[in-house]
């Protein structure tokens, strides 16, 4: 019986070296593979609902219904309706994660939405209108992403707001949404123009709709999840949030929207729908104060 030698050396022949790769390459493929088949994650993959802020978790897995054009962003989705040069409505979803990083500086940067078939408003349609470039998505609210908060400044993702409005009621409940982002965890978000009824002025070369009022609607996720509506006349307002709470059974009726069709089942998106609680939701009472004494005057 021959003996093993122990001064046996390698061989260096190429043929040999690729041979041994490929072997080596086919048992990690299988080991990964008997992992995958029992559910073990072998690698630290990035995935969907992970700390990364800047993966799918603001984009809502199913959207509102729609009567206009729907424009997939990276961050948030929307329905633009080309009569009004605007969208009907704008979807994301925040998580509180996002708010526990650093933030990028806001931008700036409005510009045409090059995704946008017909070709959105431009900026120009804004210059001395005396109307704000009013976001739908906030600034705000994607300021954990460089991209993020670029794609807020697509002038599909406008709407010309009064500035006492802008800078007042609609700002506190931009921001009032964001500390329920950090109270609920995880919140679907869909905002935009109430354009069923008649505008009350259009501006810029591109006639660019004036709406009457807005609305925003919130939806919690988890075990217990709670929605909200809110509807707003676009008028400078003293009036406290809770005057502007509603079911969002109340907000389809008046915009003739679905919103969250497919994220429960139908009984439940029923019971969410047509109930709110509103000391669920509570009001930082000191910022109402600052918008009524400051921000409505600014």
């Amino acid at each position: 019986m021959a003996k093993l030698r122990s001064n046996h050396k390698p061989s260096n022949n190429p043929g040999t070296l690729i041979a041994r790769g490929g072997i080596f390459v086919i048992l990690i493929g299988i080991v990964y593979m008997i992992f995958r088949v029992l559910d073990v994650e072998v690698f630290d993959m990035p995935q969907v609902g992970t700390d990364n802020p800047s993966d799918s978790r603001t984009l809502m897995t199913n959207l509102p219904s729609s009567n206009g054009e729907v424009v997939h962003h990276k961050f948030y989705s929307l329905s633009y309706r080309e009569e009004f040069e605007q969208p009907e409505w704008v979807a994301y979803r925040l998580t509180s994660q996002i708010f526990s990083g650093k933030h990028v500086k806001r931008d700036d940067n409005f510009r045409s939405d090059p995704l946008v078939s017909t070709k959105s408003a431009s900026k120009y349609d804004y210059k001395r209108s005396g109307y704000d470039r009013g976001h739908l998505v906030p600034a705000g609210d994607m300021n954990f992403d460089k991209l993020a908060m670029s794609e807020t400044f697509f002038m599909s993702n406008m709407s010309p707001q009064i500035h006492n409005f802008n800078g007042g009621a609609w700002r506190e409940l931009e921001e009032q949404t964001r500390d329920w982002v950090r109270d609920f965890k995880t919140i679907n978000i869909v905002s935009g123009p109430i354009l069923t009824e008649k505008p009350i002025d259009y501006i810029g070369d591109n006639d660019v709709a004036v709406p009457a009022g807005y609305y925003k609607v919130l939806m919690t996720e988890g075990r217990t999840p709670r929605a909200i509506g809110f509807i707003m006349k676009h008028e400078t307002s003293d009036q406290h949030l809770r005057e502007f709470m509603v079911t969002v059974d109340e907000v389809e009726t008046l915009t003739g929207i679905d919103f969250f069709k497919g994220i429960l089942d139908e009984k439940e998106e029923d019971r969410l729908e047509s109930y709110i609680d509103k000391k669920a939701w509570k009001v930082n009472d000191k910022r109402y104060k600052m918008r009524k004494e400051k921000w409505n005057y600014n």
